[in-house]
């Protein structure tokens, strides 16, 4: 064998070994996931971890089903939690809601509780709004970001508690109640890119009030407009590897298991009672988000 042949194998097994050491690896197993390459580092990976997931994909399927959200709220704070970051915990977040949307939607249409164009109507507005948000959201304080959240969620409250949807009504179309269901749809999508909310929160109670749409409409009419948005946000975030895909499919799958049972109870209670389960929910992230805010004011205030 020539020495030139000896020289270019002998470079070639140290291109292929320069190669091997920096593969990433993925957190469970220690293998780089084939599809969309090594998951995001830093989550916490043992025995409690993994039953996290699982606690955090029951309770998300409960929420989903029944008031029609898609549980980021409470994922996203898991995540963080169990050691990643804020953003990659948002895309993870994104891709779990994939599942339990479609579990959800399914559970309302079979009973035919969801608007099929109300629906479509409000994701053609999310849209378009997602974008104004997400460029307020580059330009905004994040003092203000916070204290904004604060004031959307004590409106929302105060009108879960004072407004009880009815249960035989529907939504009314025409050209009118379409042109505003898109309209409603910006301001929702404006709220979701700034404030980092599925849109849920908003889009229930606004059916109800705004639109006369029963609370099981509105709830699975919500699910099903935020279905293609938490598609095609998880598909951009795949591609920049921003999310944590077996985390995501552990919490989605259980979710898409126990949301038809949160569908089940929201058919079993009261509106009334409904309205105050979704008012109690509402009031622990509330809380949750104005000691947040006081926190961050008091520490801007301190630097000033």
């Amino acid at each position: 064998m020539k020495k030139s042949d000896i020289s270019n194998i002998s470079n070639a097994e140290s291109v292929e070994r320069a190669e091997e050491s920096v593969q990433p690896s993925g957190k469970f197993g220690g293998k780089a996931d084939r599809l969309f390459g090594a998951d995001p580092a830093g989550l916490d990976e043992s025995a409690r971890g993994i039953a996290v997931l699982v606690i955090v994909g029951v309770a998300v399927g409960l929420l989903s089903g029944m008031f029609g959200i898609g549980g980021g709220t409470v994922i996203v704070p898991a995540l963080v939690w169990l050691g990643l970051t804020q953003r990659n915990a948002a895309a993870t977040s994104m891709l779990a809601i994939v599942p339990t949307s479609i579990s959800g939607v399914i559970s309302y249409a079979t009973c035919g509780n969801v608007d099929w164009l109300a629906a479509l109507l409000l994701f053609c507005g999310m849209f378009v709004g997602g974008q104004i948000g997400s460029w307020l959201l580059s330009r905004l304080p994040e003092l203000v970001l916070r204290w904004i959240f604060v004031v959307f969620l004590v409106f929302v409250v105060v009108n879960q508690i004072s407004f009880v949807p009815s249960r035989d009504q529907h939504i009314a179309m025409s050209a009118l109640t379409g042109v505003c269901l898109v309209l409603l749809g910006v301001v929702i999508g404006i709220l979701a890119g700034l404030l980092g909310i599925g849109g849920g929160a908003l889009a229930v109670p606004a059916l109800s009030m705004l639109f006369g749409a029963s609370d099981l409409i509105a709830r699975g009419t919500s699910l099903l407009a935020m279905f293609p948005n938490s598609i095609t946000t998880s598909v951009a975030n795949l591609k920049r590897r921003l999310v944590h895909v077996k985390a995501a499919l552990i919490i989605g799958l259980v979710a898409a298991v126990t949301a038809p049972f949160g569908t089940w109870i929201a058919g079993a209670v009261s509106p009334r009672v409904g309205s105050i389960l979704f008012a109690c929910y509402l009031c622990v992230l509330l809380i949750r988000s104005l000691f947040v805010a006081v926190k961050a004011t008091r520490s801007a205030r301190a630097s000033s």
